[in-house]
């Protein structure tokens, strides 16, 4: 399990694409945002790349449950010297459902080689709740190519303090994702933070989403069934920011405090928000994570 394979053996490049990686085709460039379909092994990932033309490693961001990519791209464009590679997770977004159900290891294996693919040896990873255990999985299992780790609004996994069982309940379903009515009803009570006093922040939110699933959310909930990082996160040997918000209905605060207590160079952030605050607040998270990064 812990072990760098194909992902760290590949040589070093400049970020452009690989002989063995297939495009299937372009969607353009928005914002100096690169997106592209492609393939890695059997599985086709929805890329978007944002290039930068400092030396820094790539951030490689795992969205929430459900996210495309787009859900992100505030925050991708608050990036100033960062360049940054997300993928909607097979069956979410753009990325076409998988065959079969998957772990958080196979999603680390794709992002490794999609990593490898695109041309770098080596990265900072930054997950984003559900993307938090995608995250934690990666730089354990592939400490060598995770330089840096970022987790935001995320927990161990199955061993956690949760959220109340209203907020849960409605996190079990991906009708948010499906019915922007319902979203606007519910995100201030499961998101808390910014959500709570201003709509706009919601509407703009809802706007963004694009191809959720039920099969393709279905498989995220999958895949975190009985996962935990809790017996391993001692092990983690990368520095590692813990960023979480002081008002978080689905991951209270106190879930940070446990990762940056067991991870053994960690330390965490607050910030004044809720769930979503690399949503509602790009700008700021961007600059604390580039911060760190550039430490």
């Amino acid at each position: 399990m812990n072990s760098d394979s194909d992902a760290a053996d590949k040589p070093v490049a400049d970020g452009t694409l690989k002989p063995g990686a297939s495009v299937m085709n372009s969607s353009g460039s928005s914002g100096g945002i690169e997106v592209r379909m492609i393939r890695v092994g059997g599985q086709l990932l929805n890329t978007a790349v944002k290039h930068s033309p400092g030396s820094r490693p790539p951030l490689l961001l795992f969205n929430g449950i459900g996210a495309n990519w787009e859900l992100a791209k505030p925050f991708l464009e608050a990036l100033t010297d960062t360049p940054a590679i997300i993928f909607d997770i097979p069956g979410i977004g753009g990325s076409p459902l998988p065959l079969l159900p998957y772990r958080p290891s196979t999603i680390a294996r794709l992002a490794a080689r999609l990593v490898a693919e695109l041309g770098y040896r080596e990265v900072d990873v930054a997950g984003v709740s559900w993307g938090g255990g995608m995250a934690q999985q990666f730089a354990y299992q592939y400490p060598r190519v995770c330089r840096r780790l970022v987790l935001a609004a995320t927990s161990a996994g199955a061993i956690m303090v949760p959220g109340s069982p209203g907020v849960i309940m409605r996190m079990a379903t991906p009708r948010r994702y499906l019915d922007k009515r319902y979203l606007g009803k519910i995100a201030p009570q499961i998101y808390g933070g910014a959500f709570r006093d201003d709509p706009s922040l919601i509407t703009r939110h809802a706007n963004a989403i694009a191809g959720t699933r039920g099969i393709g959310y279905l498989y995220q909930l999958i895949a975190m069934t009985g996962w935990t990082s809790f017996p391993w996160l001692w092990r983690l040997r990368q520095p590692t920011l813990v960023l979480m918000g002081r008002d978080d209905p689905l991951v209270p605060l106190v879930n940070g405090r446990i990762l940056a207590h067991l991870i053994p160079y960690a330390r965490l952030e607050i910030v004044d928000d809720g769930h979503l605050f690399l949503v509602t607040r790009p700008a700021e998270t961007a600059g604390i994570i580039e911060a760190f990064l550039a430490g």
